[in-house]
C-alpha cells in the first residue's frame, strides 16, 4: 500500500464515464478519486478546492470547454498535471490542449491500462500523448511557441550545453516514450536514461519532462 495517492479529479459531463473511470481509479493502491465534475466551471472550482495532483479533463463539456478549464486551472494551479481525455483523435484539440499546458492526450476507447498508466506518468512529470496525431501536433508546438505553462523563453546558448546522448534521449522523450522504453530503443539502461533525463531537467531548467520538452521544442534543441 502507498503511503501517498496520487488524487485524481474526474471531469466529464457524461456521469457514465465519471462512474467508469472512478470505480477503475477506486482500485487502484497507488490513487484516490479526489472528486467530480460535469462541466468545465465546475472542474476549476473542484480543482481550486480540491488541488488534485492529476486531472482527466474532457475536451466537450457544456460551457466552458476542456480546454479553456485547463487554462484557468494551470492559472491557478501551476504544478496539477492535466490530462485531455477525449472521443476525439483530432490534431487541433491535441496542439489546443498542448498550448493550454496539458500534459497529455488519451481517447476514451483507451485499455484500462493506459489509462492507469496516463495518470501514473503525468503525475511524474512525463508527457503522455497516446495518438496517432501527437507529432503533428508537437511538432507545430516547434513552430507555433510554447504553451501558458512552460518556460517563458529558453536560452538556446546553455552554459553546460547537452551532450549528444542527451539530445537524442530529449527527441525521444519528445515522442512521448518512458524511460524504459528509451532505454530498449537506444540499447542502454534505464538507470542510464533516468541519469541523462536528470541532467536535461538541470540543464534546462526545468520541472520535469513536459517543460523540458516544450523548452527544447521552442528552442528547436529537438524536431
Amino acid at each position: 500500500m502507498h503511503d501517498t495517492k496520487i488524487k485524481v479529479l474526474l471531469a466529464d459531463d457524461q456521469a457514465m464515464i465519471r462512474q467508469g473511470f472512478g470505480y477503475v481509479i477506486g482500485l487502484q493502491d497507488d490513487m484516490a478519486l479526489a472528486g467530480e465534475a460535469a462541466d468545465g466551471e465546475e472542474a476549476v472550482r473542484q480543482a481550486e478546492r480540491l488541488r488534485p495532483d492529476v486531472v482527466l479533463m474532457d475536451v466537450r463539456m457544456p460551457g466552458m470547454t476542456g480546454i479553456e478549464a485547463t487554462r484557468e486551472v494551470l492559472r491557478h494551479l501551476p504544478g496539477t498535471k492535466i490530462v485531455i481525455l477525449t472521443t476525439f483523435d483530432d490534431e487541433e484539440y491535441i496542439y489546443q490542449g498542448i498550448r493550454a499546458g496539458a500534459v497529455g492526450y488519451l481517447l476514451k476507447d483507451a485499455d484500462v491500462e493506459d489509462l492507469l498508466e496516463a495518470v501514473r506518468s503525468a503525475y511524474r512529470g512525463e508527457a503522455v500523448y497516446k495518438t496517432a496525431l501527437a507529432v503533428n501536433a508537437l511538432q507545430r508546438m516547434a513552430v507555433s511557441g510554447a504553451p501558458s505553462s512552460a518556460p517563458a523563453e529558453v536560452n538556446a546558448r546553455l552554459t553546460d550545453p547537452l551532450t549528444e546522448r542527451e539530445r537524442e534521449i530529449l527527441q525521444e522523450m519528445a515522442y512521448g516514450l518512458r524511460n524504459d522504453q528509451i532505454a530498449r530503443k537506444l540499447f542502454i539502461a534505464e538507470g542510464t536514461v533516468k541519469s541523462h533525463v536528470h541532467r536535461i531537467l538541470q540543464k534546462l531548467g526545468s520541472e520535469d519532462r513536459t517543460q523540458a520538452v516544450v523548452a527544447a521544442l521552442r528552442s528547436g534543441l529537438v524536431e
